[in-house]
This record gives structure tokens, C-alpha cells and sequence, in this order.
């Protein structure tokens, strides 16, 4: 008790002494110092919202059907080729495990080429939640005639040169142009309003005993994250300046308390390549669906970096929904425990819950020098 008596104490001493020498420095340098100069200087600060636990109130409780609770209006959503099937029965296989069976959220499959039936088949043996397949519209998916093919061509083979990663490929540009603008326009698609991103071969290590849509119905959240880094350069080197373009046509549409914190480093004028992983995003498809977004895509989309550079849709989702939305809008789910190779988040602390959790809570990307979190945590500092 003495021990902790004379920690608080001294605690209390280094801050007035600290408020009192910045005091004194503010006499000589005209500076305006307080309380919150201070708890930025010593690292005090607001936790950020992902530090605060889920309430209890939505998780599954005990003894009642998935039928008897709420439910929200929302489907899983997996961008798969039939040649993906093993990673899409693994990725569904880990979902229905750990959230999905308690849950019974619908599966939206979406493919450029109709799904084989030997694909429908094995997929249909893990699940008794109801699955539907979309195929997706050419004009949605193929490069545009528009796209000067000379110049694309060019700009892939330099990429190749320049050992960018899919810097040659044509069908992961047409995925990234899909994923940024077409994917929420996709008639299967339009009876939802929340949506949860899954990809083949990933992995979830955390039983998800809550219901995330709901979390986000009532928490007026939008888009939801479990790991973020920096982008490749080379794959976006004129798309920050296409953004401040938009930006500078259409202020009205960005909002107020937004991430630009999370973005740039100098208030907007250069972009520090930060972003959210795509691969996994809980989100709202209305937000997607939305005036602000859509003229947002529409301008990238013009532009052409989709094919004469490689603009990912984590980068562009990332912006869309760091401008357009409040920074508590977004939101980092701690608790979901999730791999998509080579990176992963494990829960950690008291969101690695006894029993509820298989991965190792030292391997971790949360902190590594290339995540972006800590930017987003000092949104909330």
C-alpha cells in the first residue's frame, strides 16, 4: 500500500513540476501551455473506443436460439474463383467454427465465371446458413475500353521491371477497381446493409461470441478493421493528388472529425501511405452506397490509376472512409483474432480470452514497425 501510496505521489510531483517549468517557459516564450500539453508531452491521453470491452449486451446468451434474438441485416461476403475452393472451405470452415453457427449470417459468393457445382457442393457441407452466387457483370469487372491500353501496358511491364508486387496483372487490377467501386453495386447484394469481407485461405483464431453487426447498427459504425500498414509507393504514386482534387471540388462531403490524422502527417498535403487491410472489413454497404463514396470512385475511376498505375482498394477504402465518416466511425476489433498471410493480429490482454483464443499473443503485427495503428490510436490521444 506504502508502495503504491508513494508511486501515485510521485506521479503527482513530475506533472506539477512539468506544468510548472512549462509555465516558466511560456514567460519567455510566448508559448500556451496547460493540463492536455502536458498529458500529450507524458503520453496521457484518451484510450481509444477499441480499449473499452463489447458490452455484454451483444453477446449470444446462454440457452437462446439464434432465431429468438436480434438480428441484423447483413451477409458474409467472399470474392472467390473456383480454382479457390480449398482457401474458401477453409476461410468458411474457420467462420461457421468460431462465429457463424451460433449466428446463421447468409454467405454471398461473388465470380466473374458462373460457380461449378462440385464448388457449391463442397461448400454447402459446411454450413446450414443460407448461401447465394453472383456473377458478376463484365462491364463491373474487365478494364474498361476507355483505359488507353498502350499507356497500361506500358505501365505494367515497367512495374515488372521494377519487381512490384502484381505490378503485371490485369485480373488484380480488375479485382482492385471491383473491390473500390462495383462490389456494393452488385444486385445479390442490395437487400443487405452490412456486409463482412472474407477471403480464401485466412485464418480467425478467437471465438466471436458477440454479434458485430449489431455492434455496429447501434454504434452508428462503418467500417471496421483488424489490421492496417503502410502501402507499396510505387503501386499509387499520383493517386494522393487525385484525392486533394476531389477534396478541393467537393469539401462539402468531408466530415467533420474525420481520420485525415490517421492519413497524413502534415494535415493532407502528402499522404503517409497509411491504410486499413481490405482483405478484412466489417462495414456499411449504405455508406459504400453513398453520394459522398460514389463520386469519390467515380473521379478515382476516371482518372485511370486502377490500370496505368495499381491502386489497391485498401488504400481507396481506407481514404473513402477516413474522409467521409467521424474517426469514431471506424472501428479496430481487438477481439478478432485473424491472419491473412504473412501478417496477423492476436488479441491481446484481456481480449485474449482464456479458452477463446489459439494464437500466440507474442506474434503480433499490431506494433511492428510497418503497422499503422499507432497513428490510429493517436486519433484518440
Amino acid at each position: 500500500m506504502m508502495t503504491t501510496m508513494r508511486y501515485v505521489l510521485l506521479v503527482l510531483v513530475i506533472i506539477i513540476s512539468l506544468h510548472y517549468i512549462l509555465s516558466f517557459s511560456n514567460e519567455t516564450y510566448g508559448e500556451v501551455t496547460s493540463l492536455n500539453h502536458v498529458k500529450q508531452i507524458i503520453g496521457v491521453g484518451n484510450e481509444p473506443p477499441y480499449k473499452t470491452a463489447i458490452s455484454e449486451e451483444y453477446y449470444i446468451k446462454p440457452n437462446v436460439s439464434v432465431a429468438e434474438g436480434r438480428r441484423a441485416n447483413a451477409a458474409i461476403v467472399i470474392l472467390a474463383r473456383n480454382s479457390d475452393i480449398d482457401g474458401v472451405v477453409d476461410s468458411v470452415k474457420q467462420m461457421e467454427d468460431r462465429f457463424n453457427k451460433k449466428f446463421r449470417y447468409d454467405y454471398v459468393l461473388l465470380n466473374e465465371q458462373p460457380f461449378e457445382d462440385k464448388f457449391k457442393y463442397r461448400l454447402e457441407q459446411l454450413t446450414d446458413s443460407t448461401i447465394k452466387y453472383g456473377l458478376i457483370p463484365p462491364e463491373h469487372w474487365v478494364q474498361p475500353e476507355w483505359i488507353d491500353e498502350e499507356k497500361a501496358s506500358a505501365a505494367r511491364k515497367d512495374m515488372v521491371k521494377n519487381n512490384v508486387i502484381y505490378g503485371g496483372s490485369v485480373p488484380y487490377r480488375n479485382m482492385c477497381r471491383f473491390n473500390s467501386g462495383f462490389f456494393y453495386r452488385q444486385e445479390i447484394l442490395k437487400p443487405y446493409k452490412y456486409y463482412w469481407r472474407v477471403e480464401p485461405g485466412v485464418k480467425f483464431f478467437c471465438d466471436i461470441d458477440y454479434d458485430p453487426f449489431i455492434f455496429m447498427e447501434d454504434k452508428k459504425k462503418v467500417y471496421g478493421f483488424t489490421i492496417s500498414l503502410f502501402e507499396y509507393k510505387e503501386t499509387i504514386p499520383t493517386l494522393w493528388n487525385t484525392v486533394k482534387d476531389f477534396i478541393k471540388q467537393n469539401p462539402d462531403f468531408v466530415a467533420p472529425g474525420n481520420s485525415m490524422q490517421f492519413l497524413s502527417d502534415n494535415n493532407g498535403e502528402d499522404y503517409n501511405l497509411c491504410h486499413f487491410w481490405s482483405n478484412f472489413e466489417i462495414g456499411d454497404l449504405d455508406f459504400w452506397r453513398g453520394e459522398a463514396y460514389s463520386k469519390f470512385f467515380d473521379h478515382l475511376d476516371k482518372a485511370g490509376g486502377f490500370y496505368y498505375e495499381r491502386w489497391g482498394d485498401a488504400p481507396v477504402h481506407s481514404i473513402g472512409a477516413a474522409l467521409f465518416a467521424q474517426k469514431e466511425q471506424i472501428h479496430f476489433f481487438n477481439d478478432i483474432g485473424y491472419r491473412h498471410e504473412p501478417f496477423q493480429h492476436c488479441p491481446q490482454g484481456s481480449a485474449h480470452k482464456q479458452g477463446k483464443c489459439w494464437c500466440d499473443e507474442k506474434v503480433n503485427f499490431d506494433y511492428e514497425w510497418y503497422s499503422c495503428l499507432k497513428r490510429y490510436d493517436e486519433m484518440f490521444a
